[in-house]
Formats: C-alpha cells, structure tokens, sequence
C-alpha cells in the first residue's frame, strides 16, 4: 500500500502548485440555514455538528434593520419561543447556534442581510458596524479612510458579531492585544423586555457600563449584537518573514517570540522536528511593498485535489499506514516553504520580507469571494464535496505553564515521532498569544493559544489512527495544565468544568439573568459549552470527543480500540489501538 501511495502523494502535491498558480476561481460556500415544507435546517460551514445531529428550528428571519431585529426578538418574546443567532457565514464547531427542541418552539435569527451600516469616524479613530458586517467589508471600508484595525482572527470567513462575540482573535501581547473584543469601545444588545416595553428593547453599552464586560464576548447568549464600536488607528503597514528553525529550544523562545515581535506567532511541526517562527511587526506606511497574505490553507481548491486528498487520507487511515501520512506531512511542509505559505509580495512570492498594508497581512479567505458560476474548486473543506473533514482544538494556556506542557508533548513525540505526522499534514500545532482581558469569559492574563487540526472520519463509529496520541495532548491540554478552549472551536470535552476556569464567571452568569432571565438565548446545547455539563456516556462517546473513556465501551473494542492510561499524562484515559494478538 505504501510503495502504491507515495506516487499519488507526488500527484497531489502537482495539482495543489496547479491550483495556486493558476488561481482557479471557485464556489462561495452555502448558506447555513435553508429551509423547506417541513421547516428550516441549520448547519455551520463544515456542514457537520460535534455530534453529528441536525438542527432543526420552526422559522428563520433576515433582518437588514435594527428596528427588524428588535421586532423579531419582541415576537419571540411574546410566543416565548427560544431564539438563536446565526451569521451568513457560521464557522462556528460548537452548536451554540441551535436554539432548542423541539424546533417548533423556536426561531432563528440570521444577520447575512443586516451588513449595510459601516460608519468610520476619522477624528474619534472609531469604526461602528451592524453585527451582520464581514470582518473583510469592514477592514477595507477602514483601510480606505487611511486607517487600520490592529486586531483581526487569521480567517475572514466571520461576522463583526460573530468574531466578537466568541472571543476571536489574532497574535499580539502588545498594545490591546490580540483578542478583537479587547478593541470594542462599545456595541449594542436588543434583548427581551416586558409588555410594557413592546417585549424587547436595545440598550447601548460603553466601557464605563457595569455590562460591557460581560457583553464583549457573549457567545449570543445575552441577546442580539446589534451594532458594535471597534477603536482605530493610523494607517500602518505590516513586514513579515518566516524563519525555519529546529524545535530543540521551542519551551525557551516561545515568550521571547512575542515579546519581540508586535504580531508574532510560532507553527511547530513535532514529527518533523521543526518550529516555523513568524517575525511580524509594523513598519511606517510609507515603507517600500505591497503585498498580500494569502493563506494556503483558505485559498480556493480544485475540487479534484480536495477530494483526492480526503480520499488518500482514508486509505492510510484504513491501512494504518503512517509512513505515508509522514511523507505527505514532509512534502506538505517543504511547499509550505517554497511559497512562504501564501505570502505574495505583489501576485506571487518572491522573498522577504513581505511588505503590505494591515488591512491585506493581518487575515485571510480567498476561497470565500468566487462567483456563483464557477465550480471548479471551492473551500477545502466545503461539505457539499468530499473534501477535508477534521477537528480542530484549541487550548488557551496561562503563559506561565506553555512551556512545560511543550515539554510533555515533547515526551510524547519522542516515544514514536511518526505517530505525530497527522496533525502536520494539516497545519501543525499554531502558537499564538492573547493579551489579558477584563472580558468575563475572556482570558484573565496574558495567555498562549495552540490550534492544531487533524483527520475526522466520515462515519461516527470509525476510530482514527494515533486516536490516542491526539486525546491525550488534548486531555494534558485541558487538565493537567488547565487550559480553556476557544468558545467557538473544540470537542465536547474540551469544555468539562469550564465555569471553574474563569475568576469572574459568575458575574458573566449574571449579567445572563440580568438581561435574559426568561432564558430566551439559552439552549441545551450552548448550556453543554456554557457549564461545561458532562453529556450522558453512551458506547463509543469517546471516539468523537463528546466523553472521556472510561470503559472500553466508549471506544470501539469491535475494531480494537480500548480504553488505557495516557503513556506521558497517566491520569489521561484514552482509546488506544491494541491489535488482538496482543491484547
């Protein structure tokens, strides 16, 4: 299977370059809520929840006025239905955005139309935007006043409401950091109100308000974002170089990194044994270059390679193949290098360090813009073909333990590198760094963030290869170094015992009852994220993340997979391939 796999490797890798080269326009994703005869469906863009059910709501409405979204809200107010808010875009993993069952009782409210208001106040250095604004129309509209925002998340595929309210952010410890709701000055909320109101009703909320720190991330569940007030600054342009280095003293250097660099981040590739550090830091806007970030990784794809890629991954899944998982792990790396990972200096790379406008280095998305007619390529990972389809976890680490939790991954890798090449295919392990923030539920001290994505299978029952080795870097993560996870990415279990992470969590919890105490906005489901609620373990719970194992049950002993003791992190219970010759 091997020696069969390694030239399908140098195809794919051929008809990526292609893609990149020739730029081949693609299909803009599908909206996340559709509906029919028996009622509306929604989903987010990965075409899948965590646990792999539909959300089905009675009704969707598209507001494109605040005065529509505050009669919308009174409606549901008044039939005491539960509502939930969804963007034209809805990158979202977690399920925050269903509302409840039975779907009769509820209602959805998507802002994909409340996007024409975009008001920059060039004395003030202010922007205030309708929630239902893409994150890229509101940077160029600021860019084109002469101005920049300084904080943005790497993916443009949001709303101004979504990034904000999840806590979406960028890499930057200095200034106001890195965290977009860290630049929120101000925004407003329609929430529900009593009869003698008209049922709901909007209030504005400033940084001297005792709400705004629990309104700047929300995760929707105070009401409605309606308008949100992003600070500015000066127009500025952005120098960045990529410097491959080993990963020998990666626990040393990582604070160092973003001490010394204003929008640095750091990609480790562990089964490769090597760190890609990112020296990114402003210089004066009238500095020599224009150019661009493309991302790899948010380019438009050939359909074609995306599908024969997901197809090539099931095989060396099947075959328990990971030599060919490390070889595309080392050619994928080695054209990362080659072309700077989407950096263009002007329509290609040409070397660094690549000089451009904020608005153009700080987020990327290409894929999203494509014209309706083409259908050549897409998102990668677009569910209506078979293309990529993983998870992604993220873990936010009090800086002070980063290292030491690098040090135990270390451990782990070094027992048998090769069981690390599936996250490298993907993008490795990114390290970026967030400020600390007054936010409730934002990061309470200056904190590292690590993102790494790797392989889900199409059918719930099927195990992964290295299952074990990624739950147990998750499960070190999340307890042994008390990491919380990103509000807007993660497995289930990520989120066990996340209230007891936050020192002002109840004020957060609060605030809630303050503004919703009727529970509109709440859901079983944002409930489960919110508190952290253990869910009901049932037989093979453990494969997708939705439990941790505790009786082989929860794995797949059919196939081989049984609960164990983590190898580096003992306390971790993971489910482990144990083939039954040895068993």
């Amino acid at each position: 299977m091997a020696s069969l796999l390694l030239p399908v490797h140098g195809l794919l890798l051929l008809l990526v370059i292609m893609t990149c080269l020739l730029g081949v326009p693609g299909m803009p994703p599908q909206p996340p809520a559709s509906c029919n005869q028996t009622g509306c469906i929604v989903s987010n863009a990965y075409g899948v929840w965590g646990d792999r059910k539909e959300c089905w709501v009675s009704s969707v409405v598209f507001p494109t006025t605040e005065e529509e979204i505050l009669s919308a809200v009174a409606n549901a107010n008044k039939n005491k239905q539960k509502v939930k808010v969804v963007s034209g875009y809805a990158h979202t993993i977690p399920k925050l955005v269903c509302p409840a069952s039975p779907p009769e009782n509820s209602v959805l409210i998507s802002t994909a139309k409340y996007n024409s208001s975009i008001q920059v106040d060039k004395d003030k250095l202010i922007v205030t935007a309708d929630s239902g604004v893409g994150l890229r129309e509101l940077i160029d509209r600021v860019e084109e006043a002469g101005l920049s925002l300084v904080a943005a998340p790497y993916w443009e595929g949001a709303s101004l409401g979504g990034v904000v309210s999840t806590g979406s952010h960028g890499s930057s410890w200095w200034g106001k950091g890195g965290a977009v709701h860290d630049h929120v000055v101000g925004l407003s909320l329609v929430v529900p109100a009593g009869a003698s109101e008209g049922y709901a009703k909007v209030i504005r909320i400033n940084g001297q308000d005792p709400l705004f720190n629990a309104a700047r991330v929300s995760l929707g569940l105070l009401g409605v974002i309606s308008k949100v007030s992003l600070s500015l600054e000066p127009g500025f342009k952005r120098s960045i170089t990529y410097l491959f280095k080993s990963d020998e003293s990666l626990e040393e250097e990582f604070m160092n990194h973003a001490k010394k660099h204003e929008f640095g981040d750091i990609t480790w590739y562990p089964s490769q044994n090597q760190t890609v550090y990112r020296n990114d830091d402003r210089v004066p806007l009238n500095s020599s270059g224009d150019g661009t970030n493309d991302f790899l990784g948010f380019q438009s794809t050939l359909i074609l390679v995306s599908s024969a890629v997901r197809s090539t991954e099931k095989s060396l899944e099947s075959a328990k193949n990971v030599r060919g998982k490390c070889t595309l792990a080392a050619s994928g790396l080695a054209y990362k290098k080659f072309i700077a990972n989407g950096l263009k200096n002007n329509l290609i790379f040409t070397g660094y360090p690549v000089v451009g406008r904020q608005g153009k280095m700080q987020t990327s998305g290409s894929c999203l813009y494509s014209p309706v007619t083409s259908t050549a390529s897409s998102c990668a990972w677009d569910p209506r073909f078979k293309g990529l389809r993983f998870y992604e976890t993220t873990a936010i680490f009090p800086a002070s333990r980063f290292g030491d939790f690098i040090k135990d991954v270390k451990k782990l890798r070094d027992i048998k590198p090769e069981n690390f090449c599936g996250v490298d295919n993907y993008n490795g392990l990114l390290i970026r760094f967030i400020k600390a923030s007054g936010a409730y539920i934002g990061q309470s001290e200056d904190s590292v963030v690590m993102d790494f994505n790797y392989y889900r299978a199409d059918e719930p029952s099927t195990p992964r290869l290295n299952q074990d080795v990624w739950e147990e870097v998750e499960q070190m993560a999340f307890f042994k170094y008390g990491a919380k996870p990103h509000w807007a990415k993660n497995r289930n279990l990520a989120f066990t015992g996340v209230q007891n992470k936050y020192p002002n969590f109840s004020k957060f919890l609060q605030a809630k009852k303050q503004l919703d105490p009727g529970s509109m906005f709440s859901s079983e489901w944002s409930d489960e994220i919110l508190l952290g609620k253990a869910a009901a373990k049932g037989d093979e719970c453990a494969l997708e993340g939705q439990c941790i194992c505790l009786e082989d049950r929860h794995c797949s002993p059919d196939k081989q997979y049984f609960c164990k003791p983590g190898i580096v992190y003992k306390e971790a219970r993971v489910c482990r391939y144990v083939p039954s010759s040895i068993a």
